[in-house]
């Protein structure tokens, strides 16, 4: 590991438990906050997970200004839940319809940033179980008491739990597998953050206006390379929010994942100039599945779609200056 990591390590790494809401309340200082899931499907969590937040940070202590919900074209009740808990619920398609639609979780994410009004944004899975607002307060902690962090990644352990049993630290596997070994072979001032595809993270909306957003599953490696990129490795910071469990992908699904986080890595090397300019990849994915006759072929296209910096869109930029002004 090189020094800079290990330093950065010992000085960006703390612990949920070291930010108590009262803390954050004192340093709140009129910063206004914004929490964002994004859903599709998830009538069964998302109402646990907006109704936590209400009671603790919104009615118990003034530390959340408003929780959004980025309904991603959802056929189950995952609107009416979320809306029963004390979200306010956002179709992803009917904001800023003027920019078309795409498909993803990262398009979600991009579409909060003009659908919310925070100066802090923090985003959280909308599939998690057991989950506690100490999340919230980690993710917030070093954000609202250190001006120099734009940037804040959860970590924790993820269990992996299945039908025979549950493997602690078995969950995570594209992280293990794809994301990990690409970033500390191509990025290795990054080896110490140790959940760089976890979708519990935080920002300064000044820095994540400016980024541009990957619309699929690439979305998060390419927000935590962009920010080490535009602002620096000691602008990143992680928090340690102890155990995370959610629904976990077939292996074919985590093949189609892997392929658009290794595009995704791909774009950054491009065009941060880390390496020279060659002929784009295929974004055809060929997987097989074993069938009566032998072996059934499936070809899926994983290409990634890429939304432009939020502040770049005329819409968002003249709204944010009304606001300002």
């Amino acid at each position: 590991m090189l020094p800079e990591v290990a330093s950065w390590l010992h000085r960006r790494t703390s612990k949920a438990a070291d930010w108590p809401v009262e803390t954050l309340l004192a340093a709140k200082e009129g910063t206004r906050v914004s929490v964002v899931l994004p859903a599709r499907n998830e009538e069964e969590t998302v109402g646990e997970i907006v109704g936590a937040i209400r009671a603790d940070l919104v009615d118990r202590a003034p530390l959340v200004d408003e929780i959004v919900v980025v309904d991603s074209r959802s056929t189950d009740a995952t609107v009416a839940v979320a809306t029963a808990a004390g979200a306010r619920v956002v179709s992803q398609d009917a904001v800023l319809p003027g920019e078309g639609r795409m498909s993803g979780k990262g398009e979600a994410l991009w579409k909060s940033m003009a659908a919310t009004t925070g100066d802090v944004v923090v985003f959280v899975d909308a599939d998690l179980v057991g989950f506690t607002s100490s999340y919230i307060t980690g993710l917030l902690g070093p954000l609202l008491t250190d001006p120099d962090i734009g940037y804040v990644k959860g970590c924790y352990d993820r269990p992996l739990i299945g039908e025979t049993g549950t493997t602690e630290g078995g969950g995570g596997r594209v992280t293990e597998l794809v994301a990990r070994p690409l970033i500390n072979l191509h990025w290795p001032s990054l080896a110490g953050v140790m959940q760089p595809l976890g979708g519990e993270y935080a920002g300064r909306r000044s820095l994540l206006e400016r980024l541009p957003f990957v619309t699929g599953y690439g979305v998060e490696l390419g927000l935590l390379l962009d920010v080490l990129q535009d602002s620096g490795l000691d602008a990143i910071a992680q928090v340690d929010l102890g155990r995370r469990v959610h629904g976990h992908q077939t292996t074919e699904a985590l093949g189609a994942m892997s392929g658009q986080i290794m595009l995704t890595a791909w774009s950054r090397l491009q065009r941060h100039g880390r390496m020279l300019p060659l002929e784009a990849p295929a974004t055809a994915l060929t997987q097989f599945r074993r069938s009566a006759d032998g072996h059934d072929l499936r070809v899926s296209d994983v290409g990634v779609g890429e939304r432009r910096p939020m502040i770049e869109v005329p819409e968002y930029a003249a709204a944010r200056g009304s606001l300002l002004s």
